[in-house]
């Protein structure tokens, strides 16, 4: 592959975050090979534009442009497909998922796993600024899928939108989700030998 990592980042309405958050991944990643890839759903505020104007600086940011607000899900896939690495993440812009911790992450991945998950409800894990409402709505999603999915009882953040993982996983998988949660549908169906957990912070919007 021409690139040793994808990050898949589907945006809509970021542009105060967008830059930020590049440079954070440039700085924590620098040194190995990766590529950005920006899904954005024609976010009216630039996002795409601005992510353009620094992949003049970085030189490794793709930017696909959706003609309107398609999907969280569907904005994924389009970044899989669109990737060009053995290994892929998927987070978001907004900075509520620490770009730092992907190093350890990629250690995981390294460690023969083939998916990892950036978990807050792992020992460690945790949320900052949630409601009692939205922490039992989580929990609830979190359950549910327990539930219905018996490949997820082993997971304990299924609802993750932060996760890496092996183009293998995903290789002969059509991914049909459209709403936010792909990891449970690559958990269900994606090829996959072992995993792993690692805990992180979810913390709250502060731009944007």
């Amino acid at each position: 592959m021409a690139h040793s990592i994808s990050i898949v980042v589907p945006t809509y309405q970021e542009r105060e975050n967008i830059a930020h958050f590049i440079h954070r991944i440039e700085s924590t990643l620098k040194g190995l090979n990766f590529e950005i890839i920006v899904v954005d759903d024609n976010s009216p505020d630039g996002t795409a534009d601005l992510a353009e104007k620094l992949n003049d600086q970085y030189g490794n940011i793709k930017v696909i442009r959706r003609p309107a607000k398609l999907g969280l899900g569907s904005a994924i896939t389009d970044g899989i497909k669109a990737s060009n690495s053995d290994v892929i993440v998927v987070m978001d812009a907004d900075l509520q998922h620490p770009p730092e911790l992907l190093p350890k992450m990629l250690q995981k991945i390294k460690r023969d796993n083939d998916l990892v998950i950036a978990s807050r409800y792992v020992k460690g894990g945790g949320i900052e600024g949630w409601s009692l409402g939205r922490r039992i709505i989580s929990k609830g999603a979190k359950l549910l899928a327990h539930f219905l999915l018996p490949k997820t009882r082993s997971v304990r953040d299924p609802v993750s939108g932060f996760f890496m993982f092996r183009r293998k996983v995903v290789e002969n998988l059509e991914l049909k989700t459209s709403g936010y949660k792909i990891l449970l549908e690559i958990l269900a169906k994606g090829s996959y030998n072992s995993l792993a957990e690692i805990h992180y912070t979810f913390v709250q919007r502060k731009r944007g």
